[in-house]
């Protein structure tokens, strides 16, 4: 049985529907990052799971148990907000046994989970440091020892890293990810960070106004999107129009190979950019270098080709890029081809 099953759940905003017929389970232990675009109904989706947000029609249960009418405090899930929302008048330790006290555990208890929570997270000593002495990767802590302190059956988090700078959320995924692993913890985030969700989540459920787009693992989400909404949300832009037969497609960008088994007929074709291999001009599509971007291991480049059909983006190592205005040619490899649904 799902710790948390989503069984048709609409909710509606006048004539727009924020969540339209939504089925999803979260399996005990599991951790599932909801990733879509601003409108898409991923916050209003953890807003009807912890009873902020009610229902039009569906069911949300917990356990096997219809939620229909139960209070925030008694469903005996987590929250964790993007603003960390920390009490500004209490220590770390005070906002950590908030829960603590409001369930009415005792003193001693109290200071002992604190202390355990605090040095679990990455605290230790922290107990009486105030709210504004910390930075904010440490309010992050705190927030999300405080939101385990109840021992929640669901912990849910709202755009947990946002506010942060890129290297300090790179790091904390990561803990994060082996911190829920240790503790058993059943995870539901929402996230526009695509890197975020990758990285956190067991699996990964992309949403498109009010619907799921897809779902799957990040592997299977990242290699086979389900459509020219997700292959694009994902930062994708080799995506063209095609006519698939057998084993390769005619495009603007002329033949491409296609993987074994793939769907024949009108199609969306989407090129990863990796699969965009340079060749002599004479040997493949005439393309010019229009720009290069050096992203660590990689360099992305922007091609034109000579024919006018769209540019492309192809990826290699920078000893291998080419100079801007350096007139290349391109072929194509079908394992970094997808015919998309």
């Amino acid at each position: 049985m799902a710790l948390l099953r989503l069984a048709d759940v609409t909710v509606r905003f006048g004539a727009r529907a924020a969540l339209d017929a939504v089925d999803l389970d979260v399996a005990e232990h599991e951790i599932v990052c909801v990733l879509g675009p601003s409108g898409s109904g991923k916050s209003t989706l953890l807003r009807v799971v912890a009873g902020l947000q009610p229902v039009d029609f569906g069911r949300v249960l917990l356990s096997g148990a219809d939620q229909a009418g139960v209070p925030v405090h008694r469903r005996g899930v987590g929250l964790m907000f993007q603003d960390h929302q920390l009490f500004p008048q209490r220590d770390a330790g005070g906002n950590v046994a908030f829960g603590l006290r409001m369930r009415g555990v005792g003193r001693a208890e109290q200071t002992r989970r604190v202390d355990e929570l605090l040095d679990l997270v990455g605290l230790p000593g922290a107990r009486h440091r105030a709210v504004a002495s910390l930075s904010g990767g440490e309010q992050q802590r705190v927030a999300l020892a405080r939101a385990l302190a109840p021992e929640p059956r669901l912990l849910m988090l709202d755009e947990p890293l946002g506010q942060l700078d890129r290297g300090l959320r790179e790091r904390l995924v990561v803990e994060l990810r082996g911190l829920f692993g240790r503790l058993g913890t059943t995870v539901l985030a929402v996230t526009h960070d695509q890197g975020e969700a990758f990285a956190l989540a067991d699996r990964v459920v992309v949403m498109r106004e009010g619907r799921i787009a897809q779902t799957g693992t990040p592997p299977e989400v990242w290699q086979r999107p389900a459509s020219e909404f997700v292959a694009r949300f994902l930062g994708f832009d080799n995506v063209v129009a095609a006519t698939v037969s057998g084993a390769a497609a005619d495009t603007v960008w002329g033949k491409v190979p296609v993987p074994d088994g793939s769907p024949q007929g009108e199609r969306t074709l989407l090129v990863r950019p990796g699969g965009v291999r340079f060749v002599d001009p004479a040997d493949g599509l005439a393309c010019t270098v229009e720009a290069r971007t050096f992203r660590g291991d990689l360099v992305a480049v922007l091609l034109r080709p000579g024919d006018g059909g769209p540019s492309l983006e192809a990826e290699c190592s920078p000893r291998r890029a080419p100079r801007e205005g350096d007139e290349v040619g391109v072929v194509f490899d079908g394992d970094d081809v997808v015919v998309l649904g």
